[in-house]
């Protein structure tokens, strides 16, 4: 209890500062605390929506002037795993409204990653019943099964949130999907079940998929981008430190997709830092310029350590955290560059 108050104390210094009514968001959560399972009808149960203000609208400062929103595509975000307390205190699935978690889920991955994508059209981005992160790595046969149910369960809470999106706001507008980490396990399924030899494949301007495998066969019809300027593909990539992959993927029996976030182009497997337009790492209001190189290596994507203030205090080989923040400014603008083509097609 006393760990709830002082977390709801620093809440409303938070909601004060973004402007929201800490007594109308205090008074929403105690409303939502009892209902374990999400309604996509109403806007709490997504982190970012077009219908309100979230952190996913954010822009980095050094961005604002050149700002144009455009909203003739939707983006339908997942994001990654933010329950990731080893000690399982909520079981193998999150809470849909535990207060803690989900601010965590908006001022990490809403703001850092889907706002990548804010400029190119609306960004939904539901919350759901998260897997914990050790459902990655189940001990026993036992936890196996629990780690199956968590996934199921997260998943279903997707599908739910998509066909709320499709039936009430889609409109037939183009689609980018976007995913990373855990949010990828649930893309992937997502593009099979409605994208795939579906008639929604149409609609697909692109899949990125990033920060788990994605196989080059995973799809009958949808296959990787293999151009800047390529639609209705998949790109993927796994960031590590140049020279090290982890033995788990040296055992990996399939070819999995592996796109240069600087360059776009399989024909173009390595490229210099010096064509990353700007990472957005710790601060997101200041820019990284040139943070990363990219190489295409096997079934992962390696760079020289990263170059940032501070960089001598990261020491990790494995860049997963920062896949799509080493290259955000080269994300931004290959999804407008393929939103444009799209519909240069179409016309």
């Amino acid at each position: 209890m006393k760990q709830r108050m002082n977390f709801l104390l620093s809440l409303m210094v938070l909601a004060i500062a973004c402007g929201v009514p800490y007594k109308q968001m205090e008074k929403n959560y105690e409303r939502r605390d009892h209902i374990n399972t999400p309604d996509y009808s109403d806007l709490h149960y997504w982190a970012a929506h077009p219908y309100k203000k979230d952190p996913a609208d954010s822009v980095p400062k050094p961005l604002r002037a050149n700002y144009q929103q455009d909203s003739s595509v939707d983006v339908f975000f997942i994001h990654p795993t933010t329950y990731t307390d080893d000690q399982l205190p909520f079981g193998y699935n999150a809470p849909i409204n535990n207060i803690e978690l989900n601010t965590k889920t908006d001022y990490t991955t809403i703001l850092f990653q889907a706002s990548i994508f804010n400029e190119v059209g609306r960004v939904f981005a539901p919350r759901y019943r998260q897997a914990n992160l050790q459902a990655y790595f189940p001990k026993n046969t036992i936890d196996s099964s629990a780690a199956i149910a968590a996934f199921e369960l997260a998943y279903a809470d997707i599908k739910s949130a998509f066909e709320y999106f499709l039936n009430n706001h889609h409109s037939g507008k183009p689609i980018v999907v976007a995913a990373h980490s855990q949010g990828t396990t649930h893309g992937k399924k997502l593009l099979k079940e409605f994208f795939d030899n579906k008639l929604l494949q149409n609609k697909l301007v692109a899949a990125y998929l990033i920060g788990l495998p994605v196989a080059e066969n995973e799809y009958s019809q949808i296959k990787a981008c293999v151009t800047p300027d390529q639609t209705g593909c998949i790109v993927s990539w796994r960031t590590y430190r140049e020279g090290y992959t982890p033995p788990l993927i040296l055992e990996e029996k399939y070819k999995a997709i592996v796109t240069n976030p600087l360059t776009w182009n399989e024909a173009m497997l390595v490229s210099d830092r010096s064509l990353n337009k700007g990472g957005v790492l710790l601060k997101f209001n200041k820019i990284a310029p040139a943070v990363a190189a990219a190489k295409v290596e096997g079934n992962v994507l390696w760079t020289p350590k990263p170059k940032f203030f501070g960089n001598i205090f990261y020491t990790t080989n494995n860049y997963h955290v920062a896949d799509l923040n080493l290259y955000y400014l080269n994300i931004r603008e290959n999804v407008a560059n393929r939103v444009k083509m799209y519909f240069n097609k179409k016309h």
